[in-house]
């Protein structure tokens, strides 16, 4: 994994209905992602924040809420996080709400798209974010990146990416889902992406899933993208979200998943998302988004091989 890590501030809640998710970037700085980072032994700089319309609270036309806005805020996160890419960094973007990543993806895509080298991306959320404007009940376009990175949405948003699809719904694998809409679900089951839902974690385990998805993602040589949405843990640990769905990752299975992930030396790029500090009690669930993401990148409570060496 690339020791080089350049932490991209997104502050914006444009692409959802309850206003907070902006102050998400500041809550991780003042939670210490870059000093825990660099205390791991990482070279880490912290380029700033894009920017991007405000946020005009409008209702949704023809079903979107804030088009012309998510399109501005998504290629500036394109143009940043594809110049950190090509300077040979691992960008991480600070949400926001995950609108923002339709941004993050199209920079990764059209990145790899250069490098003749195939993306699969790994989107640990409590949602399927799969919908469209004809399958919303919000319009809110938080709830639609998956479904726009695999080719299904406004025109406008899929001309953001070098591509349509930007990337292949069969390397799209979402883990701790628990919440879909009605019509959004026939959408999923359509598309052809990978879906680890709470269910399914319960049935073979944290262990069991992320095996699997890497494995597959090894064998295609894929570049590995991480969106980690914190609504994706159950509320009980990460209160700090506007969209809080009982029933999540546990503290263990989270710090698992983002360990066997690190393990694998595949992860190229990340997003944090969706960290409403409006919503949170002490920057309490930035703190756990840092120690988490301390886990992804190495942190150990043993190096693993030096007391596993029997098995």
């Amino acid at each position: 994994m690339n020791n080089s890590i350049s932490l991209i501030g997104v502050p914006s809640d444009i692409g959802a209905s309850d206003r907070g998710a902006s102050m998400g970037p500041e809550a991780l700085r003042v939670a210490g992602l870059a000093e825990t980072l660099t205390k791991q032994g990482l070279s880490v700089s912290d380029i700033g924040d894009v920017s991007g319309p405000k946020n005009p609270e409008l209702p949704p036309v023809e079903g979107y809420r804030h088009l012309q806005e998510n399109i501005d805020w998504a290629k500036n996160i394109q143009d940043a996080i594809y110049k950190e890419l090509n300077s040979g960094k691992l960008p991480i973007m600070m949400g926001g709400d995950h609108a923002m990543s339709i941004g993050s993806i199209a920079a990764v895509t059209r990145y790899c798209a250069e490098q003749n080298k195939p993306v699969c991306m790994i989107w640990i959320d409590a949602h399927a974010d799969f919908n469209t404007n004809e399958t919303s009940p919000s319009g809110n376009i938080h709830g639609m990146p998956v479904a726009v990175a695999t080719g299904y949405g406004h025109p406008d948003l899929l001309s953001v990416g070098h591509a349509v699809p930007m990337i292949a719904p069969e390397n799209v694998y979402q883990v701790a889902i628990r919440s879909v809409d009605k019509n959004e679900k026939l959408l999923v089951i359509e598309s052809g992406i990978s879906v680890y839902d709470m269910r399914r974690i319960d049935e073979i385990g944290i262990r069991q899933t992320m095996q699997d998805i890497l494995h597959d993602v090894a064998e295609k040589g894929a570049h590995l993208h991480v969106s980690f949405d914190v609504d994706s843990l159950d509320p009980a640990i990460a209160p700090g979200v506007a969209t809080t769905i009982p029933g999540g990752l546990t503290y263990r299975e989270a710090q698992l998943c983002m360990e066997i992930i690190h393990d694998s030396g595949l992860m190229g790029s990340m997003d944090i998302v969706e960290i409403n500090p409006a919503l949170d009690t002490n920057n309490s669930t930035a703190k756990i988004a840092v120690d988490l993401t301390a886990s992804l990148f190495g942190r150990q409570i043993f190096p693993i091989h030096s007391l596993y060496q029997g098995e």
